[in-house]
């Protein structure tokens, strides 16, 4: 059994777990995607999965806090499944941004939490001025001034290179039926 979680602020990392979910159930694979806003699952349901992936984005420099609460919780089972991570993050827009090694994000995340992944990656986000408030607007602007990306307040980008999701979904299948063989 898969744990698909998510944690979102904006709802790209919500999509990102969708199609997750979407191409494990082609695979023959019934695997929800779970909204850690609404609720943290168990001790008990994590303990009984066979893989637990967690899907997070990043706001301001900083994985969402219901994801660093999950991993509190993960971290304190005595015997966790094995873990898969995903990093939404609009550096991953960026050549060699988008593994454990080249995300800083990532790295600094899988480093502070002590976690040993068995599979990690960062994607790429979706970038949509208009639907942020102004403040965010602003802010995400001047990260993207910093960082060489678009800053028309009108832009709507999507990075999310969703056959690199696509494979990820086939990577955490094979990785769970490792698991039950």
């Amino acid at each position: 059994m898969i744990q698909l979680l998510y944690a979102t602020r904006d709802g790209q990392s919500g999509r990102i777990a969708a199609r997750i979910s979407l191409r494990l159930g082609e695979q023959g694979l019934a695997v929800p995607a779970r909204n850690l806003a609404e609720a943290l699952p168990s001790a008990a349901e994590i303990a009984q999965a066979g893989v637990v992936a967690l899907v997070a984005s990043v706001r301001y420099g900083h994985h969402l806090k219901e994801a660093e609460d999950f991993l509190t919780l993960y971290k304190g089972l005595p015997s966790p499944p094995p873990l898969v991570l995903a990093s939404v993050n609009l550096t991953a827009r960026k050549p060699g941004k988008n593994t454990a090694e080249g995300n800083a994000y990532l790295r600094k995340w899988i480093a502070r939490r002590q976690v040993s992944p068995a599979l990690a990656t960062a994607f790429a986000g979706r970038l949509d001025y208009p639907s942020y408030g102004w403040l965010d607007r602003q802010m995400i602007r001047l990260i993207m001034k910093m960082t060489g990306g678009p800053t028309d307040p009108t832009a709507v980008v999507e990075y999310t290179p969703w056959d690199v999701v696509d494979r990820f979904a086939g990577d955490i299948a094979r990785l769970a039926a490792g698991r039950t063989a």
